[in-house]
């Protein structure tokens, strides 16, 4: 829906000065804006669609952040990069037991993130990721992977990524591999019962 109405502006030749188009100026700016039928009545629906959703994600936010309030891993989760309410109990949820996993390479196995790797005598050629793990929980570290890779513990390695790799797939690339950073650091916050430390990332929990 959002992205429908900036189609609309753009359609029409209207600029976006705000940097939240549905925040309290952009909804304004809308509302200033002359738009003829049915683009009118398109934006519109799209915002009163707009607002029923956010308040039932609202809502949902609030259940899953009293639902996973008690849950030892959560606080420890949202200590690292990207990660929230919603995203931390999603991943505690997925991941369970952090004892089934010997090894912070153990849990990332589990996630999925690990591209399928094919040998062949002396060569060796990765492809796709295997995706064998809860889809869910890949989602989640993707997503905090997003934000995490603005951290100034990820920043640099991102960009170095997806500078290499080029902008077709780059970006896309960098961000798995954030994520994989991410399953690495959780293992050992969870493991060791401490928060994620970015002092240390470098050589311990984000290697």
């Amino acid at each position: 829906m959002k992205n429908r109405i900036h189609s609309s502006l753009l359609a029409f030749g209207h600029p976006c000065p705000v940097s939240d188009l549905f925040g309290f100026e952009g909804r304004a700016l809308l509302a200033r804006l002359e738009f003829p039928e049915p683009w009118l009545g398109d934006i519109e629906a799209s915002l009163r669609l707009i607002d029923a959703i956010s308040f039932q994600i609202t809502e949902i936010e609030d259940e899953l952040v009293a639902a996973g309030a008690d849950h030892p891993y959560v606080p420890l989760l949202r200590t690292a990069p990207g990660i929230g309410h919603v995203l931390g109990y999603t991943i505690a949820a997925e991941i369970g037991d952090i004892e089934r996993f010997a090894s912070p390479i153990k849990l990332c196995g589990y996630t999925g993130l690990c591209p399928r790797v094919y040998q062949s005598g002396e060569a060796d050629h990765r492809g796709s990721l295997r995706k064998n793990g809860p889809k869910y929980l890949r989602w989640a570290l993707i997503e905090a992977a997003t934000h995490a890779s603005r951290h100034p513990v990820y920043a640099e390695r991102y960009k170095r990524t997806s500078t290499r790799l080029g902008r077709q797939r780059g970006k896309k690339i960098a961000r798995v591999d954030i994520a994989r950073r991410l399953a690495e650091a959780i293992w050992w916050m969870l493991t060791t019962n401490k928060p994620f430390a970015p002092a240390g990332a470098a050589s311990d929990l984000a290697a």
